[in-house]
């Protein structure tokens, strides 16, 4: 494909569903591997680009940090690593979903405590507010 085929970053962007800062930001940080350049200096993105961008865009969407995504792309390239390295990084990944969601069990807990305690909403205190200030925690 050459660069007058290639997709603008603004079509890219719009075929991964990211902002177009986002694609410059990963391209700056080492994610994104330069475009080619038409004559006129712009960016011309190939197929691959937009493979990669709508992995990227699922990994952040799942969670997974830069440097994990930056991991698994290294191992995603031919040549790459065995996937006993991918299942390292996925299950660290796993472990700390699974913490999100005993934090976020938690917390429903305690709203769910000050939504009933603060009953027809005349409570001279708000209750929900202390429970959000760390008074009377669940």
């Amino acid at each position: 494909m050459s660069p007058s085929q290639g997709l603008t970053i603004g079509r890219l962007a719009a075929a991964a569903g990211v902002n177009l800062e986002t694609v410059r930001y990963y391209e700056r940080i080492g994610l994104m591997p330069a475009p080619d350049r038409t004559d006129g200096g712009h960016r011309s993105y190939r197929a691959e680009h937009r493979a990669r961008l709508a992995f990227i865009r699922r990994a952040r969407d799942l969670g997974f940090s830069v440097n994990d995504i930056r991991a698994l792309l290294a191992l995603a390239e031919p040549g790459g690593r065995s996937c006993a390295e991918v299942k390292v990084i996925a299950a660290d990944h796993l472990e700390q979903v699974h913490a999100k969601i005993a934090d976020l069990s938690r917390l429903a807990a305690a709203l769910e405590q000050a939504v009933r305690r603060c009953g027809d909403g005349n409570a001279p205190e708000c209750p929900a507010i202390q429970v959000l200030g760390g008074a009377g925690r669940a």
